[in-house]
């Protein structure tokens, strides 16, 4: 097996599906619909949005065509070109939520894996400040789910810098105290289409550990 990935089974493979349907059933209560999104993309959308440190992490080759694509690295830089592409042209919002595999090539430690899966939502094409309002209660209700099923604290900061270049404001994060280093679970912020977050789903498992 390649290091940086693994094969969930039994009890965690059950957390697994019940975490990501908890997260869906809160995003779906609140109006959002779900997306299935490719994990294969062109490169040049990141290299375009994403910035140098994700680039550099990026799973990059030609394929054969000889065209350069790559394992997608995160999920909102692609929806961002979609939206202008495709999805404006309707004249409305999109509320969006999607569960994909993402690849960096990074080194992996406990809650950081060279493939991992983010639970994400995405408000394309609304209006400010309603969107982050939005989007932010989407997030606090996903919380509080966790909240009373595991007893899980999280810390919601309201205003950090983020490492994706296509932020154009200062973003948003949530933290678990008890993950040390990697406390990170959510985080996200607007750009210039509209405003979303990312749950790191392996992250958000580790905090639950034992709990059943």
């Amino acid at each position: 097996m390649l290091r940086g990935t693994r094969i969930i089974t039994g009890i965690e493979a059950k957390k697994h599906t019940l975490a990501i349907e908890m997260l869906r059933n809160a995003a779906t209560y609140l109006g959002f619909q779900e997306v299935i999104l490719p994990s294969i993309w062109e490169q040049q959308t990141f290299i375009d949005k994403a910035g140098p440190e994700i680039v550099n992490q990026m799973w990059a080759f030609n394929d054969k065509g000889n065209r350069p694509v790559c394992l997608i690295p995160e999920v909102t830089g692609l929806i961002q070109e979609v939206w202008r592409n495709e999805w404006s042209k309707d004249k409305k919002p999109y509320r969006i939520f999607y569960v994909n595999r993402c690849y960096r090539y990074e080194r992996p430690q406990a809650g950081r894996y060279r493939e991992f899966t983010q639970f994400g939502i995405e408000l394309l094409g609304g209006s400010t400040p309603d969107d982050k309002e939005t989007v932010i209660e989407v997030l606090k209700d996903c919380l509080a789910r966790f909240d009373e099923a595991y007893g899980l604290t999280f810390t919601f900061n309201e205003s950090v810098k983020r490492g994706l270049s296509y932020y154009v404001e200062d973003g948003f994060e949530v933290e678990c105290a008890k993950l040390g280093a990697q406390k990170q679970i959510a985080g996200g912020g607007r750009y210039d289409e509209g405003i979303g977050w990312a749950i790191g789903v392996d992250r958000l498992l580790l905090a639950i550990g034992d709990r059943r």
